[in-house]
Formats: C-alpha cells, structure tokens, sequence
C-alpha cells in the first residue's frame, strides 16, 4: 500500500506539470488524476507507517 506521503507528492508533481503545459486536455486529464491521488491520500494516517527496515533497531534512550 502507498503512504500518504508518497501520494500527495505525486499529486503535487501532477499538478505542477498540468500548470506548465499549454494543452488544457492534458492539463485536465492531470488535474483529474492529482485529485484521484489526493482522495486516496486523505483518509491514510499522515505519518507513513511502513515496515522498517531489518537494520533499524528500536530507538534506546540515552545514559
């Protein structure tokens, strides 16, 4: 599953892109995809809450 993060930045990206073109249908068609991701994004905690890594240990307090 993508996180939350993930999906903003690419409806962020998509939205960027459909600001530079000249071709409004591609520029929609962006727009429209950017809110689908943004929809898909909203519901999904705000921290990502992937699997860590098996090199990661729990962080230890300080002595």
């Amino acid at each position: 599953m993508l996180g939350k993060t993930y999906l903003t930045k690419q409806a962020s990206l998509l939205l960027e892109f459909a600001r530079t073109t000249s071709d409004s249908d591609l520029s929609a068609k962006l727009v429209s995809k950017a809110a689908d991701l943004k929809s898909q994004a909203d519901p999904l905690p705000d921290k990502d809450q992937g699997p860590k890594a098996p090199d990661v240990s729990p962080e230890q307090t300080a002595t």
